[in-house]
C-alpha cells in the first residue's frame, strides 16, 4: 500500500512539468531593421552645415557607411529664386586657372570647378558660351558620352541642365551662356542610362551640378583617391544627386580638377591633385562655375 502515495506524487509531479512545458511560451524572433536606404542616411546624416550667404548653404560630410565605402562630399545648396544671386562661368582660352583664382576674378561668394580642358595647354575642350559669346566649341574627336549635358543660363538668369540636341549646341539661340560637359545623370527626374566605359565605372573624385524642383542648384564635391575618400562611379554619384532632390543633373570635370570653394574660408573640399588628404591639391583647370551676390 505505500507504494500507491509514491505513485501519486510520481505521476502528479508529471502532470504539473507538462503544464508548466505548456506555458512556456514560443521564443521571439529578434526584430531585424530594414537597412537605411541612400536617401536616408543622406538626409539623416549629421552635416556640418554653415549660411555662407541668405543665398548659398555650405554643407560636409564624410560617411563610413554608403556604397560599402568612406565618401567625403561637400555641397553647395543656392537659391536660384534670389534676385541677389549672379552666377558667371570664368574661363580662360589657354593656359590654366585654379577654381580659387577664377572665383576671386570676378568677386564671387563660392564656386567649384568647370568642364573638361587641355592638360597640356589649358583652355576649354568642350562647348563653351558666354554673355552670348561662342568661346570654344567641342574638340574634334572629343569623347561624346562626356558633352551630352549643358549647363545654360537664359537672359533673364534662369538655369537649366538640358541634354545636346541633334543640331549641336551652337543651335541653342535660347540660352546666353552654356557649359557642355557630361555624362547627363538625370533628366526630368529619371537616371540617363550610361556608357558601359571605365570613365564611368570607376571610381574618382567628382563633381556634379543638378537642379531640384523646388530651383535650387546642388553642386555636389565629392573627394577621392585616398583612403579617407574613396570616390565614386557615375552610377553612385547619379544616386547621391538624386537623394539629394535633383531632378535634373549633370556630372563635370573630376578627378584632380574637383574643388569647391569659398571666398571667406578658401578651398574646402579635399583636392586630390597633392594626393594628400588636405585641402592644398587645388589644380589649375580652364573654366569654374561661380555664385556671385550682387
Amino acid at each position: 500500500m505505500k507504494k500507491l502515495p509514491l505513485l501519486f506524487l510520481f505521476l502528479t509531479s508529471i502532470l504539473l512539468a507538462c503544464s508548466k512545458d505548456e506555458n512556456i511560451p514560443d521564443p521571439i524572433d529578434p526584430v531585424i531593421p530594414e537597412p537605411k536606404t541612400l536617401e536616408e542616411k543622406i538626409q539623416e546624416a549629421a552635416w556640418k552645415t554653415r549660411e555662407v550667404s541668405e543665398e548659398i548653404t555650405w554643407k560636409y560630410f564624410q560617411f563610413d557607411d554608403i556604397f560599402s565605402s568612406t565618401q567625403s562630399i561637400t555641397v553647395f545648396e543656392v537659391d536660384l529664386e534670389s534676385e541677389n544671386l549672379d552666377i558667371q562661368i570664368p574661363y580662360v582660352e589657354s593656359g590654366f586657372i585654379k577654381t580659387s583664382d577664377a572665383g576671386w576674378s570676378v568677386g564671387a561668394t563660392a564656386g567649384v570647378n568647370g568642364s573638361f580642358f587641355d592638360t597640356k595647354n589649358g583652355g576649354s575642350t568642350t562647348f563653351l558660351k558666354t554673355n552670348g559669346k561662342v568661346v570654344t566649341e567641342t574638340r574634334s574627336g572629343f569623347t561624346p558620352y562626356r558633352e551630352n549635358a549643358g549647363f545654360a543660363m537664359d537672359a533673364t538668369g534662369e538655369v537649366s541642365i538640358i541634354s545636346k540636341p541633334a543640331e549641336g549646341w551652337a543651335s541653342l539661340d535660347q540660352y546666353t551662356d552654356l557649359m557642355a560637359s557630361g555624362p547627363l545623370l538625370l533628366l526630368d527626374g529619371e537616371k540617363v542610362e550610361q556608357a558601359n566605359q571605365a570613365f564611368n565605372k570607376n571610381r574618382h573624385p567628382r563633381t556634379a551640378v543638378g537642379v531640384t524642383a523646388d530651383n535650387k542648384l546642388i553642386a555636389v564635391v565629392v573627394d577621392g583617391r585616398n583612403s579617407e575618400a574613396h570616390g565614386m562611379s557615375i552610377g553612385e554619384l547619379t544616386e547621391v544627386l538624386q537623394a539629394l532632390g535633383c531632378v535634373e543633373a549633370m556630372n563635370l570635370d573630376g578627378g584632380g580638377s574637383s574643388t569647391a570653394w569659398i571666398k571667406t574660408h578658401g578651398v574646402v573640399n579635399y583636392p586630390s591633385d597633392n594626393e594628400i588628404f588636405d585641402h592644398a591639391g587645388e589644380r589649375g583647370v580652364a573654366t569654374a562655375l561661380t555664385f556671385i551676390l550682387k
